[in-house]
């Protein structure tokens, strides 16, 4: 555990916990359609990962668990790891009410020990963010994978973390300076009127910072991709090309909104 921010950790926990329920009920997540058979899982990741039937899969920071189950459905060993106790449970819940095949650890990221070593360490979309440090998180990383091992990243670009809370102006810095202390009502995937206020702290991370991080680990990079569309409307002012990906109408073409890393750990 990183305790120089056991405040923030705990504060972000809570803030989580407070959203589990309002998820599995939210139009975004679409619960019942994935119950029915739909994957969770988008065009960027799948073309970056390739086949993953059959391999290991170790998913950190999963929510509670619809990209972790969707690995499943398609025949990959996965276990999901995630710091709020609400979501781990849920995901369990859902995984036994699927009758899938799933592991679920509930602990900080900085902090999983697990004595295996997987084929596949996977991570997606706001993750790292809630990470004040970068260079543990790479070390957990290279920690689980096996030699030869794939890591796999695709995440919101660091230029949309620079944006104010309209998605139309430059308020933060591209850089890890500070952290960033917002009070949040509602959720990027509910507009539920019981979720109360409540404080949360993250980081942005410029590509120096992840990729040295990584880099320094060990692991070597195979691909990046930067992409201009978001397979998510979670942004305020968002609207859907025909291609099917959303943007910002007024940015659209000329920022970045998705990326994905894809590196390897050395036989």
């Amino acid at each position: 555990m990183d305790h120089l921010h056991l405040e923030e950790f705990t504060a972000n926990q809570a803030l989580w916990n407070s959203r589990v329920n309002a998820h599995l009920k939210s139009e975004f997540y679409n619960l019942e359609a994935f119950k029915q058979g739909a994957s969770s899982l988008n065009a960027y990741e799948r073309d970056m990962l390739g086949d993953f039937a059959g391999k290991s899969i170790l998913h950190l920071q999963c929510h509670f668990g619809q990209d972790t189950l969707s690995f499943a459905r398609e025949g990959a060993r996965v276990t999901g790891v995630d710091f709020s106790d609400e979501a781990i449970a849920a995901a369990e819940n859902l995984r036994d009410e699927l009758g899938l095949e799933a592991r679920f650890e509930c602990c900080n990221v900085y902090d999983l020990l697990l004595p295996e070593r997987f084929d596949v360490v996977f991570t997606s979309y706001g993750t790292i963010g809630w990470l004040p440090d970068l260079k543990p998180w790479a070390e957990v990383v290279a920690r689980h994978l096996r030699a030869g091992g794939t890591f796999c990243i695709v995440d919101f670009h660091p230029v949309m973390w620079m944006l104010d809370d309209t998605y139309s102006h430059i308020h933060y810095s591209y850089f890890n300076r500070e952290t960033i202390v917002s009070e949040q009502t509602g959720s990027y995937a509910s507009t539920d009127g019981n979720l109360l206020p409540q404080k949360e702290y993250g980081w942005n991370h410029p590509f120096s910072e992840i990729l040295n991080a990584l880099l320094q680990a060990g692991l070597v990079l195979e691909q990046f991709e930067e992409w201009d569309g978001s397979p998510y409307n979670c942004f305020p002012g968002m609207v859907q090309d025909l291609d099917g990906y959303w943007r910002f109408e007024k940015l659209a073409g000329k920022i970045p909104l998705v990326y994905g890393i894809k590196m390897r750990k050395p036989v």
